[in-house]
Parts: structure tokens; C-alpha cells; sequence
């Protein structure tokens, strides 16, 4: 059940939005095999400069087409299983027209009692939901 931060700069359409943010939570279902319910995304639209992303050194550049993307999850995937959803996320968002140089990633790992879905209650530990397996 990750939860999903996408930031980008102003000027992209409402539905081009939605296409990124659908593009995204389809790599995480074809990688991660979650449930399709398990969708929870806040997109932000920030002005021109207030997102800054170079390259960390690699030798390219970024456009203003740039899509941050964190992705907050329970721990327990192998190393392997995030690089192919990294793949797939990259993947995704190329068929939406962003270049793969303008998809950054991060990945953030917490526990099962770290969520609560609603209600002050963290499902997880309560048993109201079955913490997934991996």
C-alpha cells in the first residue's frame, strides 16, 4: 500500500496529470501486484524554480518536465524488486512523453504500524487489514 507524492512544475493539464499519476500506480501494480484500491497519490503543482533537480553528477540535464516521485512503503522488498518497479515507473511515464531523465525517484521504507487508513486506528496492528505479504 504505498503512498505516492508526484511533484512537477505548473503547465501540465488536469488530465495529463491524472495520466501520470494512473501511469505510475500501474507500474506499482504490475510490479508489486497490490490491490487496485490500494491508490493513494497528492500531486503538487509548484511555479517555475521552486523545483530543483540536477543530475547528483551523472552528466545529463533535466527539463522543466521533471516528475519527483516518493514513494512511501512498508520495508521487505528485495533490492531487485525495486529496481524493476523503478523500471517500470520509468517505463510508464515515457509512454505519458516524460523522458527518462526527468523521472526521479525516491523510496521510502516504513512498517506496518506506521499507517493508519482512517479512524486514529493503524489497521495494520489492529487486524482490521491483513498486512500484505511480499
Amino acid at each position: 500500500m504505498p503512498l505516492v507524492r508526484i511533484d512537477v512544475n505548473e503547465g501540465r493539464a488536469p488530465d495529463e496529470l491524472r495520466r501520470l499519476s494512473r501511469a505510475i500506480h500501474d507500474a506499482i501494480l504490475a510490479e508489486y501486484g497490490i490491490p487496485e484500491r490500494d491508490y493513494f497519490h497528492i500531486l503538487t503543482e509548484h511555479p517555475q524554480g521552486q523545483i530543483l533537480a540536477q543530475d547528483a553528477g551523472l552528466g545529463f540535464e533535466r527539463s522543466g518536465g521533471v516528475v519527483m516521485i516518493q514513494i512511501f512503503t512498508q520495508g521487505g522488498r528485495s533490492q531487485e524488486a525495486k529496481q524493476k518497479l523503478f523500471a517500470a515507473v520509468a517505463g510508464k511515464l515515457s509512454e505519458e512523453g516524460v523522458a527518462g531523465e526527468d523521472v526521479f525517484i525516491g523510496y521510502v521504507e516504513n512498517t506496518a504500524g506506521d499507517w493508519s487508513f482512517g479512524f486514529g486506528r493503524a489497521q495494520y496492528v489492529t487486524g482490521e487489514l491483513a498486512v500484505p505479504k511480499r
